[in-house]
């Protein structure tokens, strides 16, 4: 029998639903400049590149570093950040990054939130003139894996109160703690460490500095975290630092409190925005698609009222997170954006996109499991981005605080 012969009951064997579509009913991004639909359009090439890899990728838990120096390679770290060394992109065309590599799949999303928004960024905004001149660029490149190491095994949500001591000791510094969670923390490269400095009768005693740490470096311990069941194309790990002593300069001399910290995580918040809305997009495009192909009762899926009504509350959902992320980037341009209106694009972007995923998920039945429709892994990848760079509980106390004028924090 040949290989494309039909079977009775078996008229489709595989359905084509990752193509990409193109979707934006209200003319969102019709209006893109040429510079910045030029990046967008190399992120699209990589997606296409690397689609089929990335999905055996996440079902062996395997972290493709090839393909991290490939993103080096095509200028896509750079993530908007302003730094003469680094090629300025705006904020629109990160945004169109974080979105498009999302799109096609979620852990090399985290890859730029990991290498770009969060350690690159902290070293551009941070680190000494020396530091940068090292580091820049092969992190830039994708030929060093950087990570950045706030939250712990004990601190989440709470990372304000981390517990990781770096003791002074006269010329050097002496890291004690443990961090969970932490992306590239144990793939080789350098890990960026948040820690409360012990050093008493200096200026930071008390305060949180972040230290420029090789993985290599005695004492240093990074244990790849196994058993997820979302990101799983990008190891995480769980990181002890058994008395890692440093020299002075280790420290990156721009930081000096939690807020340096914080400064990096609301620039990266935009950017889980911008990620949620490429899962959905996959998502919802793969739904339509289905409709179209998938035959029940005699007729397609997309002449069901019950199908047509899904699709819409999908793209309903899906036009205001395009929304969202477009006036953020104008904000972000302008200068004018607030660290809790990007709360407020990730507090709603990453829920629109679990109702978005979910409702896919139940359009495409049976075949919406399957990793070779990509709707599972989307769906799964989103419990991941809806936690990190602040929980939903902690962006909706970040925006009370902000409309009522009081804290609720505990």
């Amino acid at each position: 029998m040949s290989d494309d012969a039909t079977y009775p009951g078996e008229r489709v064997t595989r359905y084509q639903v990752t193509e990409r579509q193109g979707t934006d009913y209200d003319a969102v991004f019709a209006d893109i400049p040429a510079a910045d639909r030029a990046v967008w359009d190399r992120a699209k090439s990589f997606v296409d590149e690397v689609g089929d890899r990335m999905t055996t990728a996440w079902d062996t838990a395997d972290y493709p570093l090839d393909l991290v120096r490939r993103l080096g390679e095509l200028d896509l770290f750079t993530d908007g950040i302003d730094h003469p060394a680094l090629t300025r992109i705006s904020p629109l065309a990160a945004g169109l990054v974080n979105m498009e590599i999302s799109r096609g799949d979620g852990s090399l999303g985290t890859v730029i939130a990991v290498q770009g928004g969060l350690a690159l960024r902290t070293l551009a905004l941070f680190g000494s003139p020396e530091q940068q001149a090292r580091w820049l660029a092969p992190l830039a490149r994708g030929e060093v894996l950087g990570s950045f190491a706030l939250t712990e095994p004990d601190h989440g949500s709470d990372s304000v109160s981390l517990e990781t001591v770096a003791r002074r000791d006269g010329e050097e510094w002496v890291l004690r703690g443990a961090k969970k969670w932490i992306g590239n923390g144990a793939s080789g490269g350098v890990t960026f460490v948040w820690a409360r400095a012990d050093a008493p009768g200096e200026p930071d005693h008390g305060g949180v500095r972040c230290f420029l740490v090789e993985q290599d470096t005695p004492g240093y311990r990074g244990e790849v975290i196994t058993g997820k069941t979302s990101l799983r194309g990008i190891h995480q790990a769980h990181i002890e630092l058994d008395d890692v002593r440093l020299p002075a300069d280790a420290v990156l001399p721009g930081t000096h409190s939690f807020k340096d910290a914080s400064i990096v995580l609301y620039s990266t918040r935009s950017g889980v925005a911008w990620s949620a809305l490429g899962h959905a997009t996959a998502c919802y495009e793969a739904a339509l698609a289905y409709a179209g192909q998938r035959t029940q009762f005699g007729k397609p899926l997309a002449r069901f009222q019950m199908v047509q009504e899904r699709l819409t509350q999908m793209l309903a959902d899906l036009t205001a997170m395009q929304l969202f992320c477009r006036r953020l980037a104008d904000l972000e341009s302008s200068g004018a954006l607030r660290p809790t209106q990007a709360s407020l694009a990730k507090y709603h972007n990453t829920r629109a996109a679990r109702r978005v995923a979910s409702t896919a998920r139940d359009l495409l039945g049976g075949n919406g499991i399957l990793l070779e429709n990509r709707v599972m892994m989307h769906l799964a990848d989103i419990e991941a981005i809806h936690t990190y760079e602040g929980t939903e509980s902690v962006q909706a106390l970040l925006i009370g605080r902000d409309i009522t004028g009081v804290s609720a924090f505990a």
